[in-house]
Protein backbone atom coordinates (compact mmCIF):
# COMPACT_ATOMS: atom_id res chain seq x y z
CA UNK A 1 0.00 0.00 0.00
CA UNK A 2 1.36 3.44 -0.77
CA UNK A 3 2.64 5.52 1.78
CA UNK A 4 0.16 8.01 3.97
CA UNK A 5 2.10 11.75 3.80
CA UNK A 6 1.04 14.35 5.98
CA UNK A 7 1.75 18.33 6.06
CA UNK A 8 0.57 21.25 7.91
CA UNK A 9 0.91 24.36 6.34
CA UNK A 10 0.07 28.04 6.70
CA UNK A 11 -1.42 30.06 4.36
CA UNK A 12 0.46 32.68 3.08
CA UNK A 13 -1.16 36.23 2.18
CA UNK A 14 -0.77 36.08 -1.44
CA UNK A 15 -2.88 33.16 -2.06
CA UNK A 16 -6.04 34.55 0.17
CA UNK A 17 -8.85 33.81 -1.78
CA UNK A 18 -7.55 30.93 -4.03
CA UNK A 19 -8.99 28.01 -5.02
CA UNK A 20 -7.98 24.75 -2.98
CA UNK A 21 -6.74 22.85 -5.89
CA UNK A 22 -4.85 25.86 -7.43
CA UNK A 23 -3.37 27.12 -3.78
CA UNK A 24 -2.08 23.38 -3.05
CA UNK A 25 -0.12 23.54 -6.43
CA UNK A 26 1.34 26.26 -5.72
CA UNK A 27 2.34 25.16 -2.09
CA UNK A 28 2.77 21.76 -2.47
CA UNK A 29 4.20 20.86 -6.07
CA UNK A 30 1.36 19.22 -6.86
CA UNK A 31 -0.44 19.03 -9.82
CA UNK A 32 -3.92 20.00 -10.17
CA UNK A 33 -5.21 17.63 -10.70
CA UNK A 34 -4.01 15.43 -8.32
CA UNK A 35 -4.51 18.76 -5.85
CA UNK A 36 -8.19 17.68 -6.76
CA UNK A 37 -8.06 14.21 -6.05
CA UNK A 38 -6.95 14.57 -2.52
CA UNK A 39 -9.42 17.54 -1.53
CA UNK A 40 -12.08 15.07 -3.03
CA UNK A 41 -10.66 12.56 -0.69
CA UNK A 42 -11.33 14.16 2.05
CA UNK A 43 -7.62 15.09 2.50
CA UNK A 44 -7.47 18.81 3.06
CA UNK A 45 -8.75 20.24 6.26
CA UNK A 46 -8.82 24.54 6.76
CA UNK A 47 -8.75 25.42 10.78
CA UNK A 48 -10.03 21.69 11.16
CA UNK A 49 -13.17 22.25 8.46
CA UNK A 50 -13.07 19.65 5.21
CA UNK A 51 -12.33 21.86 1.80
CA UNK A 52 -13.24 20.64 -1.23
CA UNK A 53 -11.22 21.42 -4.48
CA UNK A 54 -13.17 24.33 -5.27
CA UNK A 55 -13.32 26.17 -1.71
CA UNK A 56 -11.29 28.75 -1.19
CA UNK A 57 -8.11 29.59 1.02
CA UNK A 58 -7.79 32.17 3.86
CA UNK A 59 -4.51 34.21 4.35
CA UNK A 60 -3.26 33.39 8.28
CA UNK A 61 -5.50 30.15 8.16
CA UNK A 62 -3.75 26.46 9.09
CA UNK A 63 -4.40 23.59 6.51
CA UNK A 64 -3.79 19.63 6.96
CA UNK A 65 -2.86 18.03 3.91
CA UNK A 66 -2.74 13.91 4.28
CA UNK A 67 -2.53 11.78 0.66
CA UNK A 68 -1.26 8.74 -0.54
CA UNK A 69 2.18 8.90 -2.19
CA UNK A 70 1.47 7.44 -5.81
CA UNK A 71 3.58 4.55 -7.35
CA UNK A 72 7.12 5.61 -8.50
CA UNK A 73 6.90 8.78 -11.43
CA UNK A 74 7.69 7.64 -14.82
CA UNK A 75 9.10 10.13 -17.20
CA UNK A 76 6.06 11.06 -20.15
CA UNK A 77 6.69 11.82 -23.63
CA UNK A 78 5.33 14.90 -23.58
CA UNK A 79 5.88 17.20 -26.29
CA UNK A 80 6.56 21.12 -24.51
CA UNK A 81 6.70 23.31 -28.10
CA UNK A 82 8.28 26.25 -25.85
CA UNK A 83 11.30 24.28 -24.76
CA UNK A 84 14.34 25.43 -26.63
CA UNK A 85 17.49 23.87 -27.41
CA UNK A 86 20.23 25.83 -27.11
CA UNK A 87 23.23 23.75 -27.77
CA UNK A 88 23.18 19.84 -28.20
CA UNK A 89 26.10 17.79 -28.74
CA UNK A 90 26.72 14.07 -28.44
CA UNK A 91 27.59 15.05 -24.07
CA UNK A 92 25.40 17.61 -23.35
CA UNK A 93 21.96 19.12 -24.50
CA UNK A 94 21.57 22.58 -23.08
CA UNK A 95 17.38 23.65 -22.83
CA UNK A 96 15.28 26.81 -22.35
CA UNK A 97 13.20 25.42 -20.15
CA UNK A 98 9.94 27.67 -20.09
CA UNK A 99 7.91 27.98 -16.63
CA UNK A 100 5.18 25.81 -15.66
CA UNK A 101 7.50 22.80 -16.87
CA UNK A 102 9.19 20.09 -14.04
CA UNK A 103 13.14 19.05 -14.68
CA UNK A 104 11.65 15.77 -13.87
CA UNK A 105 8.24 13.89 -12.85
CA UNK A 106 7.59 14.02 -9.08
CA UNK A 107 5.17 12.77 -7.44
CA UNK A 108 2.32 14.49 -7.58
CA UNK A 109 3.18 15.99 -10.37
CA UNK A 110 1.51 15.22 -13.74
CA UNK A 111 2.74 18.06 -16.29
CA UNK A 112 5.07 18.76 -18.26
CA UNK A 113 8.66 17.69 -17.58
CA UNK A 114 12.39 18.66 -19.34
CA UNK A 115 13.18 15.04 -19.73
CA UNK A 116 9.78 14.05 -21.04
CA UNK A 117 9.87 16.64 -23.54
CA UNK A 118 13.37 15.44 -24.79
CA UNK A 119 12.03 11.85 -24.86
CA UNK A 120 9.20 13.40 -26.86
CA UNK A 121 11.67 14.76 -29.63
CA UNK A 122 13.68 11.22 -29.25
CA UNK A 123 17.23 12.86 -27.85
CA UNK A 124 18.56 10.14 -25.69
CA UNK A 125 20.52 11.45 -22.13
CA UNK A 126 22.13 9.46 -19.79
CA UNK A 127 21.27 6.16 -17.91
CA UNK A 128 22.86 7.24 -14.38
CA UNK A 129 20.70 7.75 -11.87
CA UNK A 130 16.88 7.19 -10.42
CA UNK A 131 14.60 6.21 -13.45
CA UNK A 132 12.98 9.33 -13.45
CA UNK A 133 15.42 11.53 -13.16
CA UNK A 134 18.50 9.82 -15.48
CA UNK A 135 20.65 12.89 -16.96
CA UNK A 136 19.38 15.43 -14.69
CA UNK A 137 22.70 17.23 -12.85
CA UNK A 138 20.94 20.17 -11.60
CA UNK A 139 17.24 21.53 -11.90
CA UNK A 140 15.03 24.48 -11.93
CA UNK A 141 11.78 25.22 -9.90
CA UNK A 142 8.36 24.59 -12.10
CA UNK A 143 7.90 28.55 -12.09
CA UNK A 144 11.50 29.54 -12.78
CA UNK A 145 12.45 29.69 -16.09
CA UNK A 146 15.91 29.69 -18.08
CA UNK A 147 18.65 27.35 -19.02
CA UNK A 148 19.60 23.99 -17.80
CA UNK A 149 22.19 20.96 -18.97
CA UNK A 150 21.37 17.92 -18.65
CA UNK A 151 23.68 15.16 -19.38
CA UNK A 152 23.64 12.80 -22.95
CA UNK A 153 25.76 10.12 -21.54
CA UNK A 154 27.49 8.54 -18.52
CA UNK A 155 30.96 10.49 -18.40
CA UNK A 156 28.95 13.91 -18.91
CA UNK A 157 26.59 12.83 -16.09
CA UNK A 158 29.48 12.30 -13.81
CA UNK A 159 31.66 15.09 -14.71
CA UNK A 160 29.06 17.78 -14.58
CA UNK A 161 27.87 16.40 -11.24
CA UNK A 162 31.40 16.40 -10.07
CA UNK A 163 31.27 20.30 -11.68
CA UNK A 164 28.44 21.55 -9.60
CA UNK A 165 29.24 19.96 -6.25
CA UNK A 166 32.66 21.38 -6.62
CA UNK A 167 31.50 25.10 -7.81
CA UNK A 168 32.85 25.39 -10.92
CA UNK A 169 29.71 25.70 -12.71
CA UNK A 170 29.08 29.71 -13.09
CA UNK A 171 24.78 30.62 -12.65
CA UNK A 172 23.92 33.97 -13.28
CA UNK A 173 20.19 34.36 -12.79
CA UNK A 174 18.42 38.04 -12.89
CA UNK A 175 15.04 38.52 -10.76
CA UNK A 176 12.69 41.52 -10.05
CA UNK A 177 12.86 41.69 -6.41
CA UNK A 178 10.25 44.05 -4.56
CA UNK A 179 11.72 47.03 -3.12
CA UNK A 180 15.24 48.47 -3.01
CA UNK A 181 18.07 46.40 -1.53
CA UNK A 182 20.22 48.02 0.48
CA UNK A 183 23.44 47.97 -0.44
CA UNK A 184 22.98 48.26 -3.96
CA UNK A 185 25.41 45.54 -4.56
CA UNK A 186 26.46 42.44 -2.08
CA UNK A 187 26.41 38.90 -0.45
CA UNK A 188 24.03 37.07 1.64
CA UNK A 189 25.78 34.29 3.52
CA UNK A 190 22.73 32.84 5.23
CA UNK A 191 22.38 28.77 5.83
CA UNK A 192 19.05 27.51 4.13
CA UNK A 193 17.09 24.30 5.72
CA UNK A 194 13.84 23.25 5.11
CA UNK A 195 10.85 25.83 7.04
CA UNK A 196 10.36 24.68 10.58
CA UNK A 197 6.08 24.46 9.97
CA UNK A 198 5.95 24.48 6.05
CA UNK A 199 7.64 21.02 4.85
CA UNK A 200 7.85 22.67 0.87
CA UNK A 201 8.93 25.76 1.85
CA UNK A 202 12.62 26.49 2.97
CA UNK A 203 14.28 29.05 5.22
CA UNK A 204 17.49 30.74 6.91
CA UNK A 205 18.25 28.54 9.77
CA UNK A 206 21.48 28.59 11.68
CA UNK A 207 21.47 24.63 11.35
CA UNK A 208 21.01 25.02 7.70
CA UNK A 209 23.41 24.09 4.19
CA UNK A 210 25.92 26.43 3.35
CA UNK A 211 24.60 29.46 0.97
CA UNK A 212 25.68 31.80 -0.75
CA UNK A 213 24.50 34.27 -3.30
CA UNK A 214 26.02 37.06 -4.63
CA UNK A 215 23.46 40.49 -6.41
CA UNK A 216 23.60 43.16 -7.69
CA UNK A 217 21.39 46.27 -8.81
CA UNK A 218 21.05 46.50 -12.39
CA UNK A 219 17.69 48.62 -12.56
CA UNK A 220 15.87 50.55 -9.96
CA UNK A 221 11.59 51.03 -10.73
CA UNK A 222 9.31 53.07 -8.05
CA UNK A 223 8.88 49.71 -6.19
CA UNK A 224 10.85 46.94 -7.57
CA UNK A 225 14.52 46.18 -8.76
CA UNK A 226 16.10 44.33 -11.32
CA UNK A 227 19.04 42.21 -9.75
CA UNK A 228 21.49 40.29 -11.45
CA UNK A 229 22.57 37.56 -9.08
CA UNK A 230 25.32 34.74 -9.23
CA UNK A 231 24.80 31.28 -7.00
CA UNK A 232 28.27 30.36 -5.52
CA UNK A 233 26.05 27.64 -3.80
CA UNK A 234 22.60 25.44 -5.31
CA UNK A 235 20.03 25.05 -2.66
CA UNK A 236 16.33 24.84 -3.35
CA UNK A 237 14.58 28.10 -3.39
CA UNK A 238 18.12 29.50 -2.56
CA UNK A 239 17.30 33.14 -3.80
CA UNK A 240 13.78 33.46 -3.05
CA UNK A 241 14.83 32.21 0.50
CA UNK A 242 17.69 34.97 0.74
CA UNK A 243 15.72 37.89 -1.12
CA UNK A 244 12.52 36.97 1.10
CA UNK A 245 14.82 37.34 4.53
CA UNK A 246 15.92 40.70 3.32
CA UNK A 247 12.35 41.98 2.73
CA UNK A 248 12.71 41.95 -1.25
CA UNK A 249 10.34 38.76 -2.34
CA UNK A 250 10.19 37.91 -5.86
CA UNK A 251 7.91 39.95 -7.40
CA UNK A 252 4.99 37.15 -7.92
CA UNK A 253 6.61 34.87 -5.27
CA UNK A 254 3.67 34.59 -2.83
CA UNK A 255 5.33 31.75 -1.42
CA UNK A 256 7.49 34.31 0.39
CA UNK A 257 6.01 36.89 0.97
CA UNK A 258 5.62 39.01 -1.95
CA UNK A 259 2.52 41.78 -2.63
CA UNK A 260 -0.27 40.59 -4.88
CA UNK A 261 -1.39 43.78 -6.12
CA UNK A 262 2.01 44.22 -7.70
CA UNK A 263 2.14 40.58 -9.73
CA UNK A 264 -1.50 40.86 -10.73
CA UNK A 265 -0.25 44.70 -11.87
CA UNK A 266 2.57 43.41 -14.04
CA UNK A 267 0.36 40.31 -15.34
CA UNK A 268 2.54 37.65 -13.62
CA UNK A 269 1.11 34.73 -12.49
CA UNK A 270 4.65 33.23 -11.09
CA UNK A 271 7.85 34.48 -9.65
CA UNK A 272 9.87 37.03 -11.90
CA UNK A 273 13.16 34.84 -11.66
CA UNK A 274 15.33 33.58 -14.77
CA UNK A 275 18.47 31.50 -15.30
CA UNK A 276 19.85 33.98 -17.32
CA UNK A 277 23.57 32.23 -18.13
CA UNK A 278 25.24 29.28 -17.61
CA UNK A 279 28.95 28.67 -17.90
CA UNK A 280 30.91 25.18 -17.25
CA UNK A 281 33.52 23.46 -18.73
CA UNK A 282 32.87 20.75 -21.45
CA UNK A 283 32.63 17.07 -20.13
CA UNK A 284 34.78 16.47 -23.07
CA UNK A 285 36.70 18.98 -24.41
CA UNK A 286 37.34 20.99 -21.30
CA UNK A 287 36.91 24.04 -23.00
CA UNK A 288 35.02 26.58 -20.79
CA UNK A 289 31.33 26.83 -22.96
CA UNK A 290 28.77 30.00 -22.40
CA UNK A 291 25.11 29.97 -22.70
CA UNK A 292 22.65 32.46 -22.45
CA UNK A 293 18.63 33.03 -22.55
CA UNK A 294 17.25 35.79 -23.22
CA UNK A 295 13.90 36.86 -21.11
CA UNK A 296 10.77 34.90 -22.09
CA UNK A 297 7.13 37.20 -22.84
CA UNK A 298 5.83 37.22 -19.26
CA UNK A 299 9.13 38.62 -17.68
CA UNK A 300 10.07 40.66 -20.81
CA UNK A 301 6.06 42.21 -20.90
CA UNK A 302 6.56 42.71 -16.54
CA UNK A 303 9.65 44.62 -16.87
CA UNK A 304 8.31 46.80 -20.06
CA UNK A 305 5.36 47.93 -17.27
CA UNK A 306 7.79 48.36 -14.69
CA UNK A 307 10.06 50.58 -17.41
CA UNK A 308 6.87 52.54 -18.32
CA UNK A 309 6.58 55.88 -16.06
Amino acid sequence: MAEQQYRRLIIPDGLEGTRVDAGLARLLGFSRTFAAEVAAAGGVEQDGRPLGKSDRLLAGAWVDVTWHDRSAPEVVPIAVPDLGIIYRDDDIIVVDKPAGVAAHPSLGWDGPTVLGALAAAGIPVATTGAAERQGIVHRLDVGTSGLMVVAANERAYTALKRAFKEREVHKIYHAVVQGHPDPLAGTIDAPIGRHRSHSWKFAVRPDGKDSVTHYETLEAFPRASLLEIELETGRTHQIRVHMAEQRHPCVGDPLYGSDPTLAAKLGLTRQWLHAKQLSFEHPASGERVTFDSPYPADLAHALDTLRTP
